[in-house]
C-alpha cells in the first residue's frame, strides 16, 4: 500500500483569524463552503474546534464513501492556524493550512491516507488524486468568496 496525497492551495483576501473562524465553525461556517459532492453533511459532537466530530459522504468520480472524522488538532493563531480531522474508520486525514501573506491568507488543503493494493489500488492512485483535488479547488474557491464577502 503506498501513501496518496492530494493538495490544493490558494491565497484569499482575508485575514487568518477570518478564515480560521469559517473553517472551525463546522456548523455554520464549514456548510456553507462544502460543494455538492458532500452528501448529508452534520456535526455529531461539538460544533467548533478540537473534539468536533462531523461526518458526510463525499462523491468524487463515481465512488461515494462515507466519513466520519473527528477534529484532533486546531490552531487558530492570529499569525497562522492549522486544523487537522482524522476519519475514525480509515487513515485519512485532512489538514489544512494558513499562512499569514500580509493582509492576505495563503490556505493550504491536503489530505492523505494509506491507498488500497493490487488493481483497485492501481485505479485508486490513478482517478482519485484527479477527483479530489477538482472537488478540494472549489471549496478553496468557496471559501474564498465567503471569508471575501464578509
Amino acid at each position: 500500500m503506498a501513501t496518496i496525497e492530494v493538495r490544493a492551495e490558494r491565497e484569499m483576501a482575508a485575514g487568518c483569524e477570518k478564515v480560521y473562524w469559517v473553517l472551525s465553525d463546522y456548523r455554520q461556517g464549514r456548510p456553507r463552503i462544502l460543494p455538492q459532492q458532500f452528501r448529508d453533511y452534520r456535526v455529531e459532537e461539538g460544533g467548533q474546534g478540537p473534539g468536533t466530530v462531523f461526518s458526510y459522504r463525499l462523491q468524487a468520480g463515481r465512488r461515494e464513501r462515507p466519513y466520519r472524522l473527528r477534529v484532533d488538532e486546531a490552531d487558530g493563531a492570529p499569525t497562522g492556524g492549522s486544523l487537522t480531522e482524522r476519519d475514525t474508520a480509515s487513515s485519512f486525514v485532512t489538514h489544512w493550512v494558513l499562512e499569514p501573506a500580509g493582509d492576505r491568507t495563503k490556505v493550504t488543503l491536503y489530505s492523505q491516507w494509506q491507498g488500497a493494493g493490487g488493481v483497485g489500488g492501481f485505479f485508486e492512485r490513478a482517478f482519485a488524486p484527479g477527483a479530489l483535488r477538482a472537488i478540494y479547488s472549489d471549496v478553496l474557491d468557496r471559501l474564498a468568496s465567503t471569508v471575501e464577502a464578509a
